[in-house]
């Protein structure tokens, strides 16, 4: 089921998008037209990237371009730590939220860009139909495995979650509004759980022996979200639940043993993935999907990122030397420098303000390296003037922020935004500030080794007490 037309022109797109490494492309063609329906579904890029042996910018580059060509759709999912559920997912930035309720554990989060927060990519149902583009269809297997669980959550004995859930399911169907069905279990020790997958609707037995069954067939209603089963003592051996649905929709509902009663489990370990915090620090996602913002009034918070602020000490004296227009222009070559320099080293520029720049980067590791390659292609332009017209100042700091938008752009606000630019005011000429937080973080002592380093106490505007700042020379002749 593929259309043709539609495949072409669109892989054509994607292909005049940029340059691409050899055989990228027909990798993302053989993907397309040779994959199951499960390899379509929820594509993870950095999965993709590294089964395909290309880097992982270029594959997430590779996927958000696919997508703004109308090849996939993208999803920015809310996914349980507990059992992997995917809670919520929506195919636009605007219109995610952080607080969400996972049916399956009962429980309730509170998502940041970096954690819970996954994004994945479906094939366009334009280009080729899979059977999870109609979940309504599925069979409830597919529904739960594939359409509601993801593949990713690790237990901390190393078995995949979905694995070893499919192992406690004894019963797995769908009940039509006004039916009921009679789910036989033959029960062990431990416990008995029913749960629809769409509510908070369950019922919890547990498995006794020698408490007697006080019911051959165990009666249970489903309604608006709620169950209610009659009262029973389970012990082991065969029971039928009749299960009805009172509703106005399908349910899919299952029912699943428990080892114990009172079993517990610990959050799962998720493997690598494309998180909200990643995506943001993409400068591809912030230049093709400029029209994304968040919704949310409050923001999304990001529990760890680390800025760069930069500015030219002097420009002034530049715009008046030379004119207003041939310093514009070079200004612009320095813009495009750091932006090279960002896109290096795995960030992203959020803005520009006069002849200062901000961007953010996934690691300091990344923001320190491309601060010290930020300066090296600034003295490289010097070297090609008469004079040193370009001087630059850059301040970095590590911390947690707030993901706004701001002017119909995405940007970042808070304490860590403004020990950042601070930071950078204490920078002198071709000189580099980093906080402690930069410098403890790891890899970055040994990036700045070779470099002159001295330290200092600053106090900060509206910072309660004195930080350390490491000062960054270039290195001596």
């Amino acid at each position: 089921m593929i259309d043709e037309k539609k495949l072409e022109e669109r892989l054509v797109v994607v292909e005049t998008a940029k340059s691409w490494s050899p055989r990228v492309l027909s990798r993302l063609e053989m993907l397309l037209r040779s994959g199951t329906d499960e390899a379509l579904y929820r594509v993870n890029p950095i999965e993709f990237a590294k089964e395909k042996s290309i880097s992982e910018a270029e594959g997430i580059d590779l996927f958000l371009h696919a997508c703004v060509a109308g090849l996939f759709d993208m999803d920015w999912m809310l996914v349980c730590p507990m059992c992997s559920d995917v809670v919520e997912s929506f195919r636009s930035l605007r219109k995610l939220h952080t607080h969400f309720h996972c049916h399956l554990c009962q429980s309730d989060y509170d998502a940041a860009l970096d954690d819970y927060i996954t994004v994945t990519f479906t094939v366009s149902p334009a280009v080729r139909s899979i059977r999870f583009h109609k979940p309504d269809a599925l069979s409830a297997w597919d529904y739960v495995f594939h359409y509601k669980l993801t593949s990713g959550g690790i237990m901390p004995d190393g078995v995949p979650w979905s694995d070893a859930a499919k192992q406690l399911v004894r019963v797995l169907t769908r009940i039509e509004p006004g039916s009921t069905a009679n789910l036989e279990v033959d029960a062990v020790e431990g416990a008995l759980m029913g749960q629809d997958f769409e509510s908070d609707a369950q019922f919890f037995f547990p498995v006794e022996s020698g408490t007697g069954v006080t019911l051959p067939h165990v009666p249970v209603v489903l309604d608006r979200g709620k169950c209610v089963a009659a009262a029973a003592n389970i012990v082991p051996g065969k029971v039928v639940f009749e299960v009805r649905n009172d509703g106005k929709l399908p349910v899919v509902f299952g029912i699943l043993q428990l080892p114990t009663a009172t079993s517990q489990r610990q959050k799962l370990h998720f493997g690598p993935s494309l998180s909200g915090k990643r995506l943001l620090t993409t400068q591809t996602f912030r230049d093709v999907f400029r029209s994304e913002v968040i919704g949310a009034t409050e923001g999304i918070a990001v529990l760890d990122v680390t800025l760069v602020f930069t500015d030219l000490k002097g420009s002034t004296a530049l715009y008046e030397r030379i004119g207003d227009l041939n310093a514009y222009i070079q200004v612009q070559r320095h813009f495009q420098h750091l932006l090279d320099a960002t896109v290096r080293h795995n960030g992203a520029v959020t803005k520009t303000i006069g002849d200062a720049v901000m961007a953010a980067f996934l690691t300091s590791a990344d923001a320190v390296q491309a601060a010290l390659d930020m300066r090296e292609a600034v003295d490289q332009l010097n070297r090609d003037r008469l004079q040193r017209d370009f001087i630059l100042k850059i301040g970095v700091h590590r911390g947690a922020a707030i993901a706004v938008t701001l002017n119909e752009r995405l940007d970042y606000f808070g304490q860590t935004v403004n020990i950042a630019a601070r930071v950078q005011n204490l920078a002198d000429g071709d000189e580099i500030c980093i906080t402690e937080e930069v410098y403890r973080a790891p890899a970055v002592a040994e990036i700045i080794a070779p470099y002159p380093v001295a330290k200092s106490e600053a106090e900060l505007k509206g910072v309660s007490k004195a930080m350390s700042v490491y000062h960054i020379a270039p290195m001596k002749p």
